[in-house]
């Protein structure tokens, strides 16, 4: 897979759409997902160029067999994220541990097996979220770790250069099915957006491709929200 690009999360919501826009224009790319034969049927559907495998964050010390015939890469992308709603009052510590272990240990494991594989011009996404700007009651995982993210970016890129390493961090989305039944929170928010405008998974995706392929990008946290931060 010369000049390929990984899409960890690559079969469903924002991984999924990116997977579709680059094999739509011809590109070579890896998705995962947890289950090999779910993988393998959405990469089937996205055409001859994609290919499915199992993945698991979660459990770190699997992802270096997992990705043993990945290979060259170009582009990586870690999409894969985790909803949590986990309150201090009733606090889960085993789904805190999970999350923690998806997107810190797990993102960054990703990396350390895929290193010796990346091309020329190799670059890196991370997926974090705006809930570290936004908090709610029950999201002080979910904002740690997203806000967690943004410092993985600036240190993974000094320390990797020069592979370039960005972070895109997506508000709501208006056509996700994640927001599909959140119709209340979706008003307020657009109330008080800028551009009367909810970001879309298209908008995600081709800001991803932007970070991915622009060489002048380096060590961004980019927020995808129409200016919704702003007020």
């Amino acid at each position: 897979m010369s000049n390929g690009a990984i899409i960890v999360g690559g079969t469903q919501g924002l991984g999924l759409m990116l997977a579709e826009t680059m094999a739509a224009r011809g590109d070579h790319v890896v998705i995962s997902g947890r289950d090999q034969q779910r993988a393998e049927a959405i990469a089937k559907k996205l055409g001859p160029n994609v290919k499915g495998i199992a993945l698991d964050l979660t459990k770190p010390h699997t992802i270096a067999k997992s990705l043993a015939d990945v290979g060259p890469v170009r582009h990586v992308v870690l999409s894969a994220i985790q909803r949590d709603m986990n309150t201090a009052r009733d606090y889960d510590i085993d789904r805190a541990i999970n999350l923690v272990t998806l997107k810190l240990v797990g993102y960054t494991e990703v990396i350390h097996c895929l290193l010796p594989k990346l091309t020329e011009g190799a670059a890196i996404v991370l997926f974090g979220g705006l809930a570290k700007e936004r908090p709610y009651p029950g999201s002080t995982t979910v904002s740690s770790i997203n806000g967690a993210v943004s410092t993985m970016v600036h240190t993974l890129a000094v320390e990797l250069a020069p592979i370039r390493v960005n972070a895109i961090h997506p508000g709501i989305i208006g056509d996700s099915p994640a927001w599909s039944e959140k119709q209340e929170t979706i008003d307020r928010v657009l109330a008080r957006t800028p551009t009367k405008r909810l970001a879309t998974m298209k908008d995600v995706a081709g800001a991803t491709l932007f970070l991915l392929e622009n060489q002048s990008v380096n060590g961004i946290n980019l927020n995808i929200d129409n200016g919704w931060l702003l007020t």
